[in-house]
């Protein structure tokens, strides 16, 4: 499960522009409120490793990722992740 979800993120984000370091912002839309939310932050792992696999960060380790932070909404039509990714100016 894990290499699959990386390889998603990964391709998904094949695209963006690179970056030497970030702050990064998880939206997570679930289709209601069941699950805990350290359970749904978890993924984080997942976002991480596909995000240094597709090149956008050279590390997930503190030289490059700043700050991680999540939000939790609900959305049962159209549950989703929406991550934002900012350039951190040194």
């Amino acid at each position: 499960m894990k290499e699959q979800y990386t390889d998603i993120v990964a391709w998904t984000a094949k695209k963006l522009p690179k970056f030497n370091r970030v702050d990064i912002e998880i939206t997570w839309h679930e289709p209601n409120i069941k699950r805990d939310v350290d359970n749904i932050s978890a993924g984080q792992k997942f976002i991480l490793d596909g995000l240094v696999k597709a090149g956008v960060i050279k590390n997930d380790n503190r030289k490059h990722v700043n700050s991680i932070s999540h939000k939790f909404e609900t959305d049962r039509l159209n549950p989703r992740v929406i991550i934002d990714i900012r350039e951190v100016q040194e």
